[in-house]
C-alpha cells in the first residue's frame, strides 16, 4: 500500500473527501492532528483549531493508554483493558489529574486565553493523523459531542481497521482513506512522520490564520 509522503499530503487527500461539509469548524488533535487539518481548513475556507487531548497512561507502562482526556470533557476509559489489568478508574486518578495539568498547560500554549469556538449547531471536523488504539479520538469525539454540534465527521488519513469501526459509533461519519490490514502504527504510513513540537502547532495555527 502506498505510504502518504507527510501530514500535509495526507490533509489534501482527506480534504478531497471533505469537500461537500459546508461551513465547517475544523479541530485538530495536537500535534500531528494540526499539520493533516491546515490542508483541509485551507480548501474549505474553515476555521481552524485545536482540541487538546492527552492519553491517560498505565502506570507501570506509561506508553498503555487506559484512557484519555479531551478538554471540555471527562476521562473515558478502557474498562475493559483495566478490568484485564486488575485496576479500576479509582486506580489511576493521580495519573488523571497530572494529564489533566499538562492538558491544562498545552491549553494555554496553543490558545491562551482565547476559548474553542462555539460549536453549537455547527458542522464539525475533527482530524488526527492517524487511528490506533483511538483513545484520544473517542475523548475528543465525546467531548465535542457535549457542545451539542448539528454533525461531527472524524477524518484520518490511516487507522486499523477494528478502531475505525468502534469510532463510527462515536461520529456521525468517520472518514479514512486507508484500513490496512497489517497495521501496526500510525507512523508506519508515512515517508515522513517528523515528532512536531509546540512551536510547530503555533507556527501551523499562525499560518491558518494567515
Amino acid at each position: 500500500m502506498e505510504l502518504f509522503a507527510d501530514r500535509a499530503q495526507a490533509g489534501e487527500l482527506l480534504a478531497e473527501r471533505l469537500e461537500d461539509v459546508r461551513d465547517p469548524v475544523v479541530l485538530a488533535l495536537p500535534r500531528g492532528g494540526v499539520a493533516v487539518a491546515l490542508p483541509i481548513a485551507r480548501r474549505l475556507g474553515a476555521p481552524l483549531d485545536v482540541l487538546v487531548t492527552r492519553k491517560i497512561g498505565y502506570p507501570p507502562t506509561p506508553e498503555l493508554g487506559v484512557g484519555a482526556i479531551a478538554e471540555g470533557g471527562e476521562p473515558v476509559f478502557d474498562h475493559t483493558l483495566l478490568r484485564r489489568l486488575g485496576m479500576t478508574p479509582e486506580s489511576v486518578a493521580d495519573v488523571v489529574d497530572k494529564e489533566r495539568r499538562e492538558l491544562a498547560r498545552r491549553v494555554l500554549a496553543y490558545r491562551g486565553d482565547r476559548p474553542l469556538p462555539s460549536l453549537e449547531g455547527r458542522e464539525v471536523i475533527v482530524v488526527d493523523d492517524g487511528l490506533a488504539t483511538g483513545g484520544t479520538a473517542r475523548a475528543a469525539l465525546r467531548a465535542v459531542a457535549a457542545a451539542k454540534p448539528a454533525r461531527v465527521t472524524l477524518a484520518v488519513p490511516v487507522g486499523a481497521r477494528e478502531t475505525v469501526g468502534s469510532l463510527r459509533q462515536e461520529a456521525d461519519e468517520v472518514v479514512v482513506l486507508r484500513t490496512p490490514i497489517d497495521f501496526r502504527a500510525v507512523g508506519q504510513w508515512y515517508e515522513r512522520f517528523d515528532q512536531l513540537t509546540d512551536a510547530d502547532v503555533l507556527e501551523l495555527l499562525d499560518r491558518a490564520r494567515r
